[in-house]
This record gives structure tokens, sequence and C-alpha cells, in this order.
């Protein structure tokens, strides 16, 4: 029996798709699996199509502090998901519920929020009966995310995962895959080939600056500052589909021409991430994690607002990268992380904690042995959820068993060890306190000897034994579950 597997992305910045050509090279490897990938995007209007897309870009180049204003806005549990932006999004999608009706797919996998959002819509009207899971594509999760019904989520890191359980969600129902890339980058290369092929010195560091897919970003700053460094390098610039940007980098670069190797689009990306020393550009989630499977560390430029700046601080965290601030001071910032000794060979290392290489593999085989029904938030859910968010609620956690009493010294706050109810009760029936509200015992010797003598238990005798040392006595303070 085949399985239908529809992947759906959206071309929103390269990522989303690049993340949901991975996953369908995964599955293709996989017998008795039939694969359609679609951009959904191009399956909507063209003036939801504009608003998403070009509307988008035009704010990431020329207002990018709007880019994180609306993320920082959006970053709010089904907020896109209700109302009016719902019905919106609906209306201008109706050839793309259409196409996944009619191919009614088996399994779903989301890159991207819109159409989860519209197949999520589907599953909670049971016009459609599918396993739908979602594939984020950043190091963190943002609230526009969180779908009101859905099989699994697969998040790039544990802390993704923390997040996504704190605010209530089933911990099983949570698969920290990694985001998804290309085999290609974790497969073994001839690097002593590549390096033939572009003319690359192995003496020498060499630079990978990268202007993404599409060709924008400040490429021709960060080269002009590349070419007054101090420390001999070679360099590989990658324009993208800019053909302008490249014939304005190869006439800036020249005079040294033979330092410079200028690229437009490649889809030899992985081959010269693993023979870089460096990687110049945009924290992209899809970028960053090709970055961590090749081994390349970073170096950050520009990140934009909002995802690029959350992916910025992981990277950071976990000493992968480095941050350039200012375009001025790109030449000294590369020139003093090659000149530290031993810095790049630790960060280089330090990639394999984000390296993924597998996510697509795992994905794939977690989603072909899927045994969960779907999960489906009611109104009353969404809105708990949505107060956790707001830090107005706790998550609904199940009730805990019953915990120990544990003891601390009063005067210093040091932890002394754990007894149970019963055993409180016992020093409550026996001991002297002060008034209701009292928590605190004076113990010494006399009155340890007091309590073994009233038919204290051999195990909170040699509790409060261990505390007595070293001085003789203490102050108790006990704290009940939930008042500690």
């Amino acid at each position: 029996m085949t399985t239908r597997v529809l992947i759906l992305s959206a071309s929103v910045g390269s990522g989303h798709k690049v993340a949901a050509a991975a996953i369908e090279q995964a599955f293709r490897a996989r017998p008795g699996v039939e694969v359609q990938n679609q951009d959904a995007l191009k399956l909507t209007s063209r003036l939801y199509q504009v608003a998403a897309s070009d509307a988008y870009f035009a704010l990431v180049k020329d207002n990018p502090w709007a880019v994180g204003w609306l993320y920082d806005q959006n970053d709010e549990p089904f907020k896109t998901q209700v109302g009016l932006m719902n019905l919106l999004t609906m209306l201008n999608a109706q050839p793309l519920v259409r196409f996944i009706q009619d191919y009614d797919p088996d399994i779903t996998v989301c890159t991207h929020f819109m159409p989860a959002a519209m197949v999520a819509q589907l599953l909670s009207q049971e016009q459609l009966h599918t396993t739908l899971a979602i594939v984020t594509t950043d190091y963190d999760f943002q609230g526009m995310w969180l779908s009101r019904a859905f099989h699994r989520y697969f998040v790039a890191q544990d802390e993704a995962r923390a997040q996504l359980i704190a605010l209530g969600i089933d911990a099983e129902r949570i698969t920290v895959s990694g985001i998804p890339v290309g085999a290609e980058f974790g497969a073994p290369v001839d690097t002593a080939a590549i390096r033939e092929r572009y003319q690359l010195r192995d003496d020498v560091p060499t630079l990978l600056v990268s202007a993404g897919a599409f060709g924008g970003g400040p490429a021709q700053e960060i080269v002009s500052r590349i070419m007054q460094m101090e420390t001999p390098v070679q360099t590989v610039v990658v324009c993208g589909r800019n053909r302008l940007l490249r014939e304005e980098v190869m006439a800036l670069t020249a005079a040294q021409a033979e330092r410079f190797r200028v690229l437009g689009f490649t889809n030899e990306m992985h081959a010269l991430m693993r023979v870089a020393t460096l990687f110049i550009g945009k924290p992209g989630g899809l970028t960053s994690a090709e970055c961590m499977a090749a081994g390349l560390p970073m170096l950050i430029v520009n990140p934009i607002p909002g995802q690029e700046e959350r992916n910025s601080d992981r990277l950071l965290e976990n000493g992968v990268a480095a941050r350039s601030n200012s375009l001025l001071t790109i030449g000294y910032k590369i020139d003093s992380l090659l000149g530290e000794p031993g810095r790049i060979e630790a960060m280089r290392a330090a990639t394999a904690r984000l390296a993924r290489p597998d996510a697509a593999g795992v994905i794939v085989e977690t989603l072909l042995a899927e045994t969960l029904a779907p999960l489906h938030f009611s109104h009353a859910e969404r809105q708990q959820i949505l107060a956790v968010a707001r830090g107005e609620a706790e998550p609904d956690l199940p009730a805990p068993a019953e915990e120990g009493v544990a003891l601390f010294n009063d005067e210093t706050g040091v932890y002394l060890g754990e007894i149970t109810p019963q055993q409180l009760q016992f020093l409550t029936d026996n001991l002297e306190e002060e008034g209701p509200d009292d928590v605190t015992y004076h113990l010494d010797a006399p009155t340890l000897a007091f309590l073994a003598a009233r038919g204290a238990d051999a195990d909170l005798v040699a509790t409060l034994r261990a505390a007595l040392a070293p001085q003789g006595y203490v102050e108790l303070r006990y704290a009940r579950p939930g008042e500690r």
C-alpha cells in the first residue's frame, strides 16, 4: 500500500522551501511512498502573495525594525488562527484548500505556519483525515507556529521543546529533530577535489561570504573590509540570483582577483562550506543549520530582528559563532578570530552541539511509524495556553504525587534533607510552636533524645541527627510541597 505524503512550504524567504526539499529527499528514499512538495503560497490569491512575500522582503530591506515588531506582536499562540486574520487567509487560500482535499494525503508535513493552519482547520472541521506534522525552521519556537490541531511538532533544539512543554503541550508530541537540511551537508566530501575545482589553497584561511539565495544584504561592504584585512585570506563570495551584485563585487575585487572567487547562485554550497574556515552572513535558520551540519563556524552580520536575532542568540551561546555589530569592523573582527590561537578550532568543535545532519531522516522515520491520534485544542484549552504564554496562568499539569517535606537550616538556608508528612506531624505533635504560622523548630541533642523517647522512627532520628552536625544545634525550617 502506497503512503501519500504532502509537503507544504511557503516562499517567504528560501529556508522553508529548502527544509521541505530536504524532507522530500528523505521520503523519496523510502519504499512505498508517494510525495508531493508544494509551495502553498502559489495556491493563494496574488494579493495574499504580495502581502505575505513581497511586502515582507520590502520590510526586510527598508525597515527591518518593523519585521522585529511584527514578529513580537505575533508571538502569541493562535493569534493568526482566529477572527479576521483567519478569515482573510481562508478566503485567499481556497485553491490551496481544494488542492489539499483532492490529494487527500496520509501524511502532511508543513514547514511554514500558514499551510499548517489551513490543514488544522480542515482537521478540526473533519474535512480531512491526515497526520499533520509541523516542522519549525528556526532555533526558537515562535507563537505563530502553534496550531489548533496537529499530531506532532519537530523542533530544532531542546529549549524549544521545553518552551512547548511549559505552554502545556504534551511532551510525547514534540520531537527534537533539528532543522532539516540536505543529506549532502553531512555526507563525506573530497576536500582536495573541491579546492582544486575552485583553485583554493589549503594553507590559507578560506572565508565564505553569502548574500543569500536572492543576493541581498551588505555583501559589497563586507568584501571591501575583507580587502583591507591584515591576515592573508582567500574569499568565496556567493551573490545568489542577483546578477548586478555579482558584477559589482567582481569589479570591486578586480585588483585582487586571485584572492576572490565571485559566484552567482550555486548548488555546491555544501561543498564550499566543507572547505571554508569561516562563514560570513545572516543567521537564517536553514543557513545556520547547514553551517552546523558542515562543521563551519559563523560570523553573524546584520541579523534581521525577530527570528534571526533569536537564532543569533542560540549560536552565540553555543560558541559556534561570533557577531560583528558594525560593518566597519568586520575586517578587524575576522583578523581577531583568525589570530587567536585555537579559536576557530574551538568554534568548529562546538558545532557538534547543534549539528543535526540527520534531521530529515528523523522526521521521516518518526512519521512513517506515527500512531498518535490528532490533538484538537478546545476553545478553553487555547485560552489556557494563551494565558500561560502571557504569564497570567500556570500550565495545566498532572497533579504531582505526594512529596516529602524539605528541611532547611533557617540561619543559612542550607538544605538538610527530607521527611514525610507523617514525620512532620510527629514533630508538630511533640514540639512547641509559637503560632499557627510558625514553621521553625530549635533542635539540639536533648530535644533529639526527647523525640526518640516519644517514639520517633529511626529514619527521622537519623535525619535530625545529621542536621545537628557540626554545631550540635540547629534552627530547623520546614517547607511543604508548593511552599519551597
